[in-house]
């Protein structure tokens, strides 16, 4: 018997394992033509948005209008964000207009688009480099990857790309710390990821201070106990953005739950209450008699809290408009420390909003039109509706009247593509909105029900009873 035979299984079990390979790998042979065509029919559109606004006298807005609704239609389709859509067209573009190589040899099976995301990427250097300069890395980066897989070759390449380059590093990170940002990604179970791209030293030493207040913080703790004079930080003291800090709690309270957050918690915990009560350092509006306006600014969310959630019968989550789920401590923290409110009625089969009533409203309007729309309501996007602008479906300049059927969110984007390009909108009865594309699709936007509602509750009946 082959001593191998257990651990390797049958000769039928070796037989069935090679079919399963050669599947795949015929299945990887159709994945790549069909992504290969995709990245040729994506980099086409991008071009036709490029031709459609070429002679235009605004020719930077026209093109970023035309690659709008071109990216718009194609979600459509795509079932996803023109955003998404736009961004793939972008690199679509830069793909196949300047790494015609790496997309044959991509094509042709030498290399993976795992091969191909790498090349690109460390080939960003080299945009004032000469064709000749960028042909002869691409042709040395194809080289390498051939041989190994792309996390392996990744520095290797990242290095060949440095040899190629016409700029120093300091122009180069001059140019990139122009493109810093602040994004979300959401996350599950009510958390997300706050990303901020920043210069290297900074984030760095973002880091450190962040560690060394944490630090403080943890060596505070009486000696023998986990956490000791500070108060254990729930979800809900996070989201209090309207007082003092909270990171290191009250000291000094005989029952106050011991603190056993590690080092990385209370790191989170520093980090969100500097950036939600602190004050900017560099405040243009600052006086020399006192400070500015910019350290009053406080955080605003739009939440949907079931009634019975708010009052504790149960533990159900509430919507947190344009991101997620959030749980419901939290909400019923917020809740508790805003100034504000809505009640929403909703219709009990739809779910769609019949009627609010909010304290303390300007402009009765908008408060329904935030609790019906939730969200920008061009399809696929999710931007708050409190990031919004309210839009005329009939433009007020044409006659269009300020009234609740003729008005819905839109993002600032897409509101500037309802009026630029020729996409086109009309609002049905219960605030549907229709959508129609440049090629004549038709997207119905319905007006979103909250995610959050009650459902009528059957009691069995029981049949007369015993008295």
């Amino acid at each position: 018997m082959d001593e191998y035979s257990g651990a390797m299984g049958s000769d039928a079990d070796v037989a069935a394992l090679a079919s399963i390979v050669g599947e795949v790998e015929a299945a990887v042979v159709l994945l790549t033509a069909a992504q290969v065509a995709e990245v040729r029919a994506l980099a086409a559109a991008g071009q036709l948005a490029a031709r459609q606004a070429a002679g235009s006298p605004a020719a930077m807005r026209a093109h970023d209008m035309a690659l709008r609704s071109v990216a718009a239609e194609l979600g459509g389709v795509l079932r996803v964000t023109d955003r998404t859509v736009q961004s793939r067209i972008d690199e679509a573009r830069d793909l196949v207009e300047h790494y015609a190589a790496t997309l044959a040899a991509w094509e042709s099976g030498r290399i993976t688009r795992g091969h191909v995301r790498v090349i690109t990427d460390a080939g960003s250097v080299l945009v004032d480099a000469s064709p000749e300069r960028r042909a002869e890395f691409e042709a040395a980066a194809i080289a390498r990857c051939e041989r190994d897989t792309p996390n392996r070759v990744r520095s290797e390449v990242e290095i060949l790309a440095e040899r190629f380059a016409e700029r120093s590093f300091t122009d180069r990170h001059r140019d990139a710390a122009a493109e810093r940002r602040v994004r979300v990604v959401p996350g599950v179970a009510g958390m997300s990821d706050l990303i901020a791209t920043l210069p290297t030293v900074i984030a760095d030493g973002i880091l450190d201070r962040l560690t060394q207040q944490a630090q403080i913080i943890v060596d505070a703790r009486e000696p023998g106990n986990a956490g000791s004079a500070f108060g254990a930080r729930g979800a809900g003291d996070a989201a209090d953005a309207s007082g003092a800090s909270s990171a290191g709690g009250a000291s000094g309270m005989g029952d106050a739950e011991p603190d056993r957050r590690g080092i990385d918690q209370v790191r989170a915990d520093v980090f969100s209450d500097l950036l939600l009560v602190g004050a900017p350092a560099l405040d243009p509006t600052a006086t020399g008699d006192g400070q500015g306006s910019l350290g009053a600014i406080r955080a605003q969310v739009q939440v949907i809290v079931p009634a019975l959630t708010l009052l504790g019968v149960d533990d159900g989550p509430a919507d947190l408009i344009g991101r997620s789920p959030i749980d419901a401590d939290t909400a019923r923290c917020l809740a508790g420390n805003t100034h504000s409110w809505a009640r929403v009625l909703t219709d009990p089969v739809e779910g769609t909003v019949l009627a609010v009533d909010r304290y303390r409203t300007p402009w009765p309007q908008r408060r329904f039109l935030r609790a019906r729309d939730q969200h920008c309501r061009f399809p696929g996007c999710r931007r708050a509706a409190i990031r919004c602008e309210i839009d005329h479906t009939i433009d007020a300049a044409q006659g269009g009247p300020t009234a609740l059927w003729n008005l819905a969110h839109l993002c600032q984007r897409h509101h500037s593509m309802k009026q630029f390009t020729r996409w086109k909108v009309r609002q049905l009865p219960g605030g549907v909105l229709e959508w129609t594309s440049p090629t004549g699709r038709i997207y119905r936007e319905d007006a979103p029900a909250p995610p959050v509602a009650f459902a009528p509750v059957i009691v069995p009946d029981s049949g007369p009873p015993p008295f």
